[in-house]
C-alpha cells in the first residue's frame, strides 16, 4: 500500500495535465511558457535546496559510489538504442537522447515519499545523500546525451563544456554543492523563497509532463516505450542491488538504493528533452508508463533485498 499511496498523487497530476491539454484550458503556447519557468527557475531552485541540505558530513560514500556506477551503466545501456536506428524509423537521434536520459534519471519526490513512509528520518537522510550523488550525474549525462543526439546537435560540432557551463540545472548543482560545503545554507526570506519555488516545481512539472503525453503516439510506439520502460524499471534497481551487495551495504542502505533506482524516471526529463532537442513525446510517454508500472516492479524487486 505504501508504494501505491506514494505513486497515486503523481498519476493523478499527470492525468490532470493531459486533460487540461486535451480540453485546451491552457493553450499550447502556455505550456511552452510553463516549460521555460520549470526549466530555468523552479527545477534549479529545487536542486539548490536539495543539495544544500544533503548530509554530506556523514555520507556513506559507498552508497553514493554504487548509485554513480549504476547511472553510468544505465547510460551505457541506453546506447544500445543506436543500432536500432537502422532497423526502425521510430529510433531517431533525438529518441536515443531521450532513452539515455530516461535511463539515468529518477523521481526524487516519489523516492522521498516511500523512504520516509518506510524508514522515517533514517530513510529520508539516505535518499538525500542519494540525491547529492544522482542529481548532478543525471543532469550531466542527460545534457551530454542531448548535445550529441538532440535535434539541434545533429550535424553540428558539439561543445559539451560550454553547454554544461551554461545549463541552469548544472549551475544549480554547483551552487547547491557549494552552499553545502561552505555551510552557507540560505535562511530567512531567501530560504522561504527558494522553498516556495522548489515546491512549485513538483506540481507544474507533473502537469507539464501530462500535457506532453501524446496518446495516439503512445499506442503507435507502444513496443518502444514498453521496452525501454522495462529496461529502466528492472535493470536499474537490479544493477544497484548487485553492486550494493558487492559493497556489503547494510539492509537499510540496500533498501534505499533500490527505492532510489526503482522509482520511475524524473518528471523534469520531459521539460529538458523539449528544451534540448530530444524526443519530448517519447520522454513524456516513458514517464507516464514508468509511473504506472513502477507500482508493480518496485515492490517485486524490493522483496529481493536480503533481510
Amino acid at each position: 500500500m505504501t508504494f501505491l499511496t506514494a505513486l497515486l498523487p503523481v498519476i493523478i497530476l499527470v492525468g490532470l495535465g493531459q486533460l487540461l491539454a486535451r480540453w485546451q484550458i491552457i493553450a499550447a503556447d502556455g505550456w511552452l511558457a510553463i516549460d521555460q519557468i520549470c526549466y530555468r527557475v523552479l527545477f534549479p531552485a529545487l536542486i539548490v535546496v536539495t543539495l544544500a541540505r544533503a548530509p554530506f558530513d556523514h555520507a556513506p560514500w559507498q552508497v553514493m559510489g554504487v548509485l554513480f556506477l549504476t547511472q553510468l551503466g544505465m547510460g551505457a545501456i541506453g546506447l544500445l538504442a543506436l543500432p536500432l536506428m537502422h532497423v526502425s524509423q521510430k529510433y531517431t537521434r533525438p529518441a536515443v537522447g531521450s532513452i539515455i536520459q530516461s535511463n539515468v534519471r529518477w523521481n526524487t519526490f516519489i523516492a522521498l515519499s516511500i523512504s520516509g513512509s518506510l524508514y522515517g528520518e533514517a530513510g529520508l537522510a539516505l535518499i538525500a545523500i542519494a540525491a547529492a550523488a544522482m542529481i548532478p550525474t543525471a543532469n550531466i549525462l542527460s545534457i551530454y546525451a542531448f548535445i550529441y543526439f538532440g535535434e539541434t546537435a545533429h550535424g553540428q560540432q558539439p561543445k559539451p563544456i560550454q553547454a554544461l557551463a551554461g545549463n541552469p540545472l548544472v549551475i544549480a548543482c554547483t551552487i547547491g554543492a557549494a552552499l553545502n560545503i561552505t555551510g552557507l545554507t540560505p535562511s530567512g526570506p531567501l530560504k522561504e523563497a527558494l522553498d516556495l519555488l522548489a515546491a512549485g516545481s513538483i506540481g507544474l512539472g507533473l502537469l507539464a509532463a501530462g500535457a506532453g503525453i501524446n496518446l495516439p503516439a503512445l499506442w503507435q510506439s507502444g513496443a518502444r516505450t514498453a521496452l525501454w520502460s522495462a529496461v529502466r524499471l528492472i535493470f536499474m534497481p537490479l544493477i544497484a542491488l548487485a553492486l550494493g551487495l558487492l559493497m556489503d551495504l547494510d539492509s537499510l542502505q540496500l533498501a534505499c538504493i533500490v527505492i532510489a533506482t526503482g522509482v520511475p524516471t524524473a518528471v523534469n526529463g520531459f521539460i529538458l528533452s523539449r528544451q534540448l532537442g530530444g524526443d519530448a513525446t517519447l520522454s513524456a510517454n516513458l514517464i507516464a508508463v514508468q509511473t504506472v508500472f513502477s507500482m508493480i516492479t518496485l515492490p517485486l524487486i524490493f522483496w529481493l533485498i536480503p533481510s
